[in-house]
């Protein structure tokens, strides 16, 4: 089944709905609270055809210090997590949540993230530690003791996976990295084009996953661990390259691996089928076929919030004809235009 994670309002959501029982259980409030929400934004996750509701996601700024725990949070502008619900399906959904509370908290330019989880819930619990949350202590109330999770925005560790979205910038190689239109926005969602149909957006893992692998006869052993990658989607058979052709998103590579890494075929498949666009049969095709194989895994780390074309990054002598732009080295320079132009917010940008 498509489920995407659409913004609506509580008062679209059913408070019968079976989706909720779980969280009217746990919460002796939940119904009275869920009510006064009515007029407010919340994410929740839908399946495109039955309209059935697996996910919920509720975000709230706080401004001050936060008493209610133990102990209190330092005054700091804040971003809660204030309700967190997602029925698993394998697809990795729980990371594309993540990115959209890690996204939505750097464009309120706040200082923090935090969120109470009930222990019991250990594999939520341990999915965002694994992003940087740290334990800061109890919530205690009648329906019980929570851990605290908290996440700086504003003391990072150096950590490329525990720091993200942030991109370390200094000392580090840039490139251009061409991507085809059929698999772009499969695999970079948040990068989908105004003139693209979102059921391109699908509930699979290589879609949700922040953890992304791309794989080509290019020469991608290149790359280093850090570098930063800017994704160059080509042009779609519909006009010009010159129009339209775009720059759409920046990842960072975690590591670059050869066919010699891999034992065998099932290894990789293994690494590679869950977080690439291509399904097995043709996975395995690449392995049999292909002589020279490279596959890079890299985080995705930004959407730009505008796309320039081919035309412009030409016109304007940021990007030269030649050499191609499959797999090519960008400058110092030329990466800060691309990002200026791109609208990144300059808080991810660490040099």
């Amino acid at each position: 089944m498509a489920r995407q994670l659409q913004l609506t309002k509580f008062r679209d959501l059913s408070l019968d709905d079976p989706f909720f029982d779980s969280l009217k259980a746990g919460y002796r409030e939940f119904p009275e609270w869920f009510s006064r929400k009515a007029d407010e934004d919340v994410y929740a996750v839908v399946d495109d055809e039955s309209g059935e509701l697996s996910g919920m996601l509720y975000l709230k700024q706080e401004q001050g210090a936060i008493s209610d725990v133990n102990p209190p949070l330092p005054e700091r502008r804040w971003l809660k997590v204030g309700t967190l619900k997602i029925v698993g399906r394998g697809t990795k959904l729980g990371e594309r949540v993540i990115k959209k509370i890690l996204d939505t908290a750097i464009s309120y330019g706040v200082d923090g993230v935090y969120v109470t989880v009930f222990e019991l819930h250990s594999d939520l619990v341990e999915l965002f530690k694994r992003y940087g949350f740290i334990e800061h202590g109890k919530k205690t109330t009648a329906n019980g003791t929570e851990i605290v999770l908290i996440r700086s925005l504003t003391e990072l560790t150096g950590n490329m996976i525990r720091d993200y979205p942030f991109i370390h910038i200094k000392g580090k190689r840039y490139w251009l990295l061409a991507i085809y239109p059929d698999y772009h926005t499969r695999l970079l969602p948040d990068s989908i084009l105004r003139n693209e149909s979102k059921e391109i957006v699908q509930d699979v893992s290589h879609t949700n996953t922040i953890h992304k692998v791309y794989i080509a006869r290019l020469a991608l052993s290149r790359m280093s661990p850090g570098d930063v990658v800017v994704f160059y989607r080509t042009n779609d058979g519909k006009g010009k390259a010159f129009y339209r052709s775009v720059v759409t998103s920046v990842c960072v590579i975690e590591e670059v691996r050869s066919r010699k890494n891999f034992a065998d075929v099932d290894a990789f498949l293994a690494y590679t089928k869950p977080r690439s666009v291509f399904p097995e049969e043709v996975l395995r095709d690449f392995w049999v076929n292909w002589g020279r194989l490279y596959v890079a895994k890299m985080t995705y780390n930004v959407a730009f919030g505008k796309r320039t074309t081919r035309g412009h990054l030409l016109t304007e002598g940021i990007v030269s004809e030649q050499p191609r732009w499959d797999l090519r080295e960008l400058s110092q320079k030329q990466i800060d235009q691309i990002l200026t132009l791109g609208e990144v917010n300059a808080r991810l940008i660490i040099d």
